[in-house]
């Protein structure tokens, strides 16, 4: 082989070696795209991960179904206890409008 035919062979290589870094460059610029938008993506879980998280936290403090309920039991409890200290107000109220009446006739006498 003489060193025409070497570098010929040589020259061959060398752009087929390029050829095939820009075929490389080529075909990984649409990984790149990937990359950024899976880095965007972890990003975005990370912030919604830290979102749950709060809220999970503060739905903890909150009453379950069985608490709201006995919640609920305690209200219709006091409400009962309204009405009958409602009825038994009645007569003293009519005993004081009464008595204001009687104030009044005798204040004007």
């Amino acid at each position: 082989m003489t060193p025409s035919e070497v570098s010929q062979y040589l020259g061959l290589a060398l752009a087929i070696i390029a050829l095939l870094g820009h075929a490389k460059g080529y075909f990984s610029s649409g990984e790149k795209t990937l990359i950024a938008r899976v880095d965007k993506v972890e990003t975005k879980l990370v912030e919604y991960d830290r979102r749950i998280q709060a809220i999970e936290g503060e739905l903890k403090h909150l009453p379950d179904r069985e608490t709201a309920h006995m919640l609920e039991l305690a209200l219709a409890k006091i409400s009962g206890r309204l009405d009958t200290l409602d009825e038994r107000l009645r007569p003293i109220a009519a005993t004081s409008s009464r008595l204001q009446e009687f104030l009044l006739e005798q204040a004007q006498k």
